[in-house]
């Protein structure tokens, strides 16, 4: 795996590198398009499909042996874009379904799920992919995959995750119609929350925000 790829007059599509870095750089563009609210009916499902797609590159990282940078301290990037315009975006219109409860670690005995915000882990997913994808544009391309295989593990591989069932969820209750209930004040600041309140901590889906656009009719 060498640096060379990434200059390579006709980068070989074949090349592991190329792949990953064309995953990650298509999940960025659409993800960003998706958070211009344009098609806010189409958001969801969209975005379901996009994290689904990015996942298949995070488990292609995760399978692969260990990557081991060729410099012992990481290069200087320079300063990561701000993605808060990102994260605003996402909490205007994802805001009937912004807040879900998620389990950091299944394997924990009796860990507690916790609330959490799609508009925060989407913007600290690209964060991170972002912070890749400057070293495989600078030419680093064993930098950005180390990278890339380090965050997954420690960020936004489980965070996609947890983004996914979250997305998926909303979408079983739109068209099963099982909408879901107002949240009644809960927010990602509240620690005390009991098991009552997981069934509705993943956000309302009202059928005149959600269920229309999606052409799910509650009750038909």
């Amino acid at each position: 795996m060498s640096d060379a790829t990434l200059h390579a007059t006709d980068p070989n599509p074949d090349d592991f590198v190329v792949q990953i870095a064309d995953q990650i750089e298509s999940f960025l563009v659409a993800v960003t398009e998706v958070a211009k609210g344009d098609e806010p009916a189409s958001a969801v499902p969209f975005l379901l499909l996009e994290v689904s797609q990015l996942l298949l590159a995070g488990g292609r990282l995760g399978a692969h042996e260990d990557i081991v940078p060729e410099e012992r301290y990481e290069p200087d990037t320079g300063p990561d874009l701000d993605a808060d315009a990102l994260r605003e975006n996402f909490v205007r219109l994802l805001d009937p379904v912004d807040v879900y409860s998620e389990v950091f670690d299944p394997y924990e005995p009796r860990k507690a799920p916790v609330p959490a915000r799609l508009s925060d882990d989407l913007a600290d997913i690209v964060t991170d992919l972002r912070h890749g994808m400057a070293h495989y544009r600078a030419g680093r391309t064993t930098e950005a995959l180390w990278w890339w295989q380090f965050s997954y593990f420690s960020n936004w591989g489980p965070t996609a995750s947890a983004v996914l069932r979250a997305l998926q969820s909303v979408l079983i209750h739109v068209r099963l119609n099982q909408p879901l209930e107002e949240l009644d004040g809960l927010d990602t600041d509240q620690s005390d929350l009991g098991d009552d309140t997981l069934e509705i901590e993943a956000g309302r889906v009202m059928a005149q925000e959600i269920g229309d656009p999606l052409g799910m009719h509650p009750g038909k």
